[in-house]
């Protein structure tokens, strides 16, 4: 059912001729970024609905948004034709439900990450997609869009660093909330670790392992952290992250690689340098929405306009996403396992060649 409220439909006057109507299932704080991002800075869309069964969430996001519409389900807002494509930006245990029937309707999907909670889960999702003439799915893994990332890749691509030999990846938040539970460690922190340094690297994840240093007494009394987080790829590269949500100071995420001429590292505070008072500061972001803000903007850009041309999908697929379950599934079993546990990555379905 429709949420009643005095929010309208969009009229041909509210968008130009060709931009495709994005549909943004959840109204959170992701969502709302979202709403935001393509109403100020995306061009080629415009948000024509808020699916959102939260009313106080969703009246928010339609004023962020003129001319949208809210609805409490994907199937209303299927049935009313109000949507050309759908961003999905709900916590990852609801994404299945949105997924089969935008797929049904053979709308094009970007789906933040991660794809599924789970390989089984994954796979059904990948098996409803592989019905369709061709991918539909693209996966919220931003940090492959962000600049420092891709410079990354394209040196390691070169070769004119050497081989690479390691990477080593920090993650650090100030602080997280207490429904913030172990197993979020992996699922929904170096979730991201696994799928862009094996995309860095040109690999694939066959094992991961958590070594447990110090704890951290900063950290909510039910966590164990920092972690440290080893993982084995096909090429041979290894790849350490130190995990870390208790950091206090800020939100950092950076990577160093090791190659066998050189040493690059990214992800360093960029801004203003100050020296006063016989100390020297530079600002540090607080949160993954400043520091990955530009990544944001492109990622979904380049969704757009691949949508507009009918490539639909111009990043990280459904494949990616469910390499990524893979390797959460085995990096949740290392949170109580001695040694590596194993990561077997079936054949890639040629549908996703």
């Amino acid at each position: 059912m429709r949420i009643t409220s005095t929010i309208t439909s969009p009229t041909d006057t509210e968008r130009e001729p060709g931009d495709i109507r994005v549909g943004v299932i959840g109204a959170g704080v992701m969502g709302a970024d979202h709403v935001k991002r393509i109403t100020e800075r995306v061009s080629g869309a415009v948000v024509s609905a808020v699916i959102e069964p939260d009313t106080g969430r969703a009246a928010a996001a339609v004023a962020a948004a003129p001319g949208s519409a809210a609805f409490t389900s994907l199937e209303d807002a299927i049935a009313a034709q109000a949507v050309d494509a759908v961003l999905i930006a709900t916590p990852g245990q609801f994404h299945e439900p949105v997924l089969l029937p935008a797929l049904a309707a053979g709308l094009p999907i970007l789906c933040e990450k991660p794809l599924t909670p789970s390989p089984v889960s994954s796979l059904k999702v990948m098996e409803a997609e592989q019905q369709l003439d061709r991918p539909h799915i693209q996966v919220g893994f931003m940090r492959r869009f962000d600049a420092e990332y891709q410079q990354l890749r394209a040196l390691v691509d070169s070769g004119e660093a050497g081989e690479l030999l390691m990477l080593r990846g920090v993650h650090r938040n100030a602080s997280v909330a207490e429904s913030y539970t172990q197993t979020m460690l992996i699922t929904d922190s170096v979730v991201h670790e696994f799928d862009v340094l094996p995309w860095v690297a040109g690999s694939t994840v066959t094992s991961v392992e958590v070594k447990f240093p110090r704890r951290n007494a900063s950290a909510p009394r039910h966590l164990r952290e920092p972690i440290l987080v080893l993982i084995g790829l096909e090429n041979g590269v290894l790849v350490d992250v130190e995990m870390n949500v208790s950091a206090q100071f800020g939100y950092q995420v950076g990577t160093e690689a090791v190659f066998s001429q050189a040493v690059a590292r990214i992800g360093q505070p960029s801004g203003l340098q100050l020296w006063q008072g016989g100390r020297f500061g530079v600002g540090e972001h607080t949160s993954f929405v400043t520091r990955f803000a530009s990544a944001y903007d492109a990622q979904v850009q380049r969704w757009v306009n691949a949508v507009r041309s009918g490539a639909l999908v111009d990043g990280p697929n459904a494949w990616d996403g469910y390499k990524v379950a893979l390797a959460c599934e085995a990096g949740v079993a290392a949170l109580t396992t001695d040694g590596p546990v194993p990561v077997a990555l079936p054949e890639r379905p040629s549908f996703y060649a």
